[in-house]
């Protein structure tokens, strides 16, 4: 194998962990257009809280790992790896802008011989027909002719600290058979879990827009189960519960769907279906089913306020939760937003208590006030959101006045003090 050297560009949820990863068998820097997370990572924290302060400081101690803003300090690497965020606009039009960024910023530094790699979800074609364009303009070189390119979708899981990036099989993908080999080596190095090599760019394109777009359309149709059973005043747990009971039947339970892939990655494919001329009935259902969650809680929990005589205007009501996913801090297209607005447009008072969300940082995304500290008001209503473990330890009745709604998003109160879930 030659003599690599990595870079990573972008170090959040993706980028950082796969970064210090590396570290450990190359040497690798990470890139970061914000210098105060790239000040913060090489003064040993880790506010995305993916990698542990001892991890991250060992690698930049032990390994010489460093993360750095600074465009000079990347341009003898050799192998650079783009991890950026591949949002959707309002529209939910995708949106290539981060892309566009990292590719112009590679372009910059690219030599002859070296590789790049995509891991940011796109739909099939925008590493070759996108991406790399990009890199051949501002460079001055061709692909396959002076550096080369390849496409190894992410798999991260924020939060989860078992499933982390060296034990989550990696599909990888090279411009060329040659190349496809020589990425697959360097991913191979240092992932136990394994790796596939994809024949070819658009093939592991495809397959990774396809994995979160599977688990949305299958959220969604317990969604609207739930929907169905709650008219039928039928428990939908229950009746999932009994179902699981065959081997073949899958475990999906009815939620919010946000978060950065399976809320986004559906909108890709969708898109990459129109432009081809075929329109994607059951992908957009999905989502119209999964978007509109949030407005039937609230709807749900007005309706259960108003059968306990509960006056609703000027009412008082706490989220519970506001990140897209229990015990993490990420806040990116959380859902829980949704159950916001939609309560405000009943005058209610609004209070949200997420011990892990970053109040800076939901102010300046959201525009609304996160609390990290327990409330001492009593209120009408209580909104379970997210499963965070501090909420399941605390007795939430202690928050609530002496007539009340619980309505629990994600089945994680005992059934006999709810008034509602899904």
């Amino acid at each position: 194998m030659r003599d690599t050297k990595i870079c990573v560009i972008g170090l959040g949820y993706v980028g950082l962990p796969l970064a210090r990863l590396f570290s450990t068998k190359y040497k690798t820097v990470g890139f970061d257009m914000n210098k105060n997370r790239c000040d913060a990572l090489m003064a040993g924290h880790d506010a995305t809280l993916e990698v542990a302060d001892d991890i991250l400081q060992d690698a930049i101690n032990n390994h010489g790992f460093i993360c750095t803003s600074d465009i000079e300090k990347i341009k003898d690497c050799n192998f650079y790896i783009v991890a950026v965020p591949t949002p959707v606009d309002d529209d939910n039009n995708p949106d290539l802008t981060p892309l566009v960024g990292a590719s112009t910023t590679v372009g910059k530094v690219i030599s002859k011989g070296d590789v790049v790699v995509y891991e940011s979800t796109v739909y099939p074609g925008v590493t070759e027909d996108e991406c790399i364009p990009v890199v051949e303009k501002v460079s001055g070189l061709k692909m396959n002719v002076d550096f080369y390119g390849g496409y190894s979708p992410e798999r991260i899981n924020p939060g989860d600290k078992q499933h982390t990036v060296e034990h989550i099989k990696k599909v990888t993908s090279g411009s060329t058979p040659e190349i496809g080999k020589y990425i697959n080596e360097v991913y191979s190095s240092v992932i136990t879990a394994g790796t596939h090599l994809a024949p070819t760019i658009k093939v592991a394109e495809a397959a990774k827009v396809i994995e979160n777009s599977q688990r949305d359309i299958n959220i969604a149709f317990v969604n609207e189960l739930s929907k169905i059973f709650n008219k039928m005043g039928i428990d939908t747990l229950d009746v999932l519960e009994a179902a699981g009971t065959k081997w073949n039947f899958l475990p999906f339970r009815p939620g919010l769907v946000g978060g950065h892939c399976i809320g986004v990655d559906p909108y890709y494919l969708a898109q990459c279906a129109q432009r081809h001329g075929y329109n994607p009935e059951i992908i957009l259902a999905g989502r119209r089913m999964n978007d509109g969650m949030g407005e039937y809680v609230v709807t749900e929990t007005i309706k259960l306020m108003l059968k306990k005589g509960i006056q609703v205007l000027n009412s008082e009501i706490i989220i519970l939760g506001f990140t897209f996913k229990e015990n993490c801090p990420d806040v990116r297209n959380t859902k829980v937003i949704d159950i916001y607005k939609a309560l405000k447009e009943y005058n209610l008072n609004i209070t949200i208590y997420d011990p892990w969300a970053n109040p800076t940082v939901v102010e300046h995304e959201y525009g609304i006030k996160v609390v990290n500290e327990l409330p001492t008001e009593k209120f009408d209503a209580l909104i379970a959101a997210v499963a965070h473990k501090e909420f399941k330890d605390r007795d939430v009745l202690t928050l609530l006045k002496d007539k009340h709604v619980i309505f629990d998003v994600k089945c994680m109160l005992d059934r006999s003090v709810v008034d509602g879930r899904l």
